[in-house]
């Protein structure tokens, strides 16, 4: 018998978001985009096999790709106002996610006043 070949491990967020299918793909390169841009000082990598963006070794946000959605994480989450409703803070610690299934569901202003509160959590 011939054994199925392992699939190797992404070793890169660009190798992470290649193998991810659309149009999670998609969501999944947006969420980069938005992180890199608006975490600046923290440094991206994988971290437990999904991106995840640091500051000073200390998760504040990243992604992680499953079969039908892309989850957002936000490590102080449920520290951040959120009118909308959207984000699922019922997570562990201070964790704060959203469940992105299509485009649609990256709402980009949303996002980045997410991502500004978690500078200025950082930042006190």
């Amino acid at each position: 018998m011939n054994a199925i070949p392992a699939t190797p491990k992404p070793e890169t967020i660009d190798e992470y978001i290649a193998a991810i299918a659309e149009p999670l793909g998609s969501i999944a390169a947006t969420l980069r985009a938005k992180f890199d841009e608006g975490l600046p000082g923290t440094t991206a990598q994988l971290w437990h096999g999904h991106p995840v963006w640091l500051a000073d070794g200390v998760p504040v946000a990243g992604f992680k790709a499953y079969a039908n959605f892309v989850t957002l994480l936000l490590w102080r989450g449920q520290r951040i106002e959120d009118a909308s409703g959207k984000l699922d803070a019922s997570g562990g610690a201070e964790m704060g996610s959203v469940k992105l299934r299509v485009a649609d569901d990256v709402d980009a202003a949303l996002f980045d006043d997410w991502l500004r509160q978690l500078r200025e959590l950082n930042a006190s």
